[in-house]
């Protein structure tokens, strides 16, 4: 039998190389329908960051608490500087206190 001397498959047969690695269908497929990973979730998986996260917490808790500490000892302060006054001074005792201020809260 004689080989015919047009084979159309001849080129394509030239052509072909080594086939693409294999990748598994099933984690393709999973990775494709799967949500894209949202970067506030991902974001504290990572302990750097976490840590960073809980210091930063641990250091404004403490900021706001000392802040609240130095307005009552301000508070306190005018209390005492008001009283040491009238003890001191028997004019302010004649005139009436004067009329407190409403606390802030901010």
């Amino acid at each position: 039998m004689a080989p015919a001397p047009h084979d159309p498959l001849e080129p394509l047969l030239d052509r072909w190389g080594k086939p693409p690695p294999f990748r598994p269908l099933a984690s393709e497929v999973r990775a494709r329908v799967r949500p894209p990973a949202r970067d506030s979730e991902t974001i504290f998986l990572r302990p750097a960051f976490a840590a960073v996260f809980v210091a930063a917490c641990v250091l404004l808790g403490l900021f706001l608490a000392e802040v609240r500490v130095s307005r009552l000892h301000r508070d306190r302060d005018a209390q005492l500087l008001d009283s040491y006054r009238r003890l001191i001074d028997p004019l302010l005792t004649a005139m009436p206190p004067p009329e407190s201020k409403p606390e802030r809260h901010t």
